[in-house]
C-alpha cells in the first residue's frame, strides 16, 4: 500500500505533536512513558520526532492518559493555524 504524501500542514501539526508530547514527558524516560501507553519507545520516538505524524487515536489516547493530557488540550494544541 502506498502512502499519500503529508501535506505541509500534516507535517507541522505532527511536530507540535511531537513537541507537546516531550514537554509533557519531562523528566521521564521515553521508555518508561511508552511502556506505561502500551506501546515501544520506538513508536514514541517516531511521534515526538514528526516522523510518525498522524498516530492512531487509541495511541494518542493512551499517551494522553499516561501524560495526564486532556484530549481537548492535544486537540488545541495540533489544531489548524488560522492564516
Amino acid at each position: 500500500m502506498v502512502r499519500t504524501p503529508l501535506t505541509p500542514e500534516e507535517r507541522e501539526r505532527g511536530e507540535r505533536l511531537g513537541r507537546l508530547l516531550r514537554e509533557a514527558r519531562g523528566g521521564r524516560s521515553m521508555v518508561e512513558v511508552a511502556a506505561s501507553a502500551g506501546l515501544s519507545a520506538e513508536t514514541l520516538r517516531k511521534i515526538e520526532t514528526g516522523r510518525a505524524p498522524t498516530p492512531a487515536f487509541f495511541t494518542v489516547a493512551a499517551l494522553a492518559r499516561v501524560l495526564g493530557l486532556s484530549m481537548d488540550e492535544l486537540a488545541g494544541a495540533c489544531a489548524p493555524i488560522a492564516v
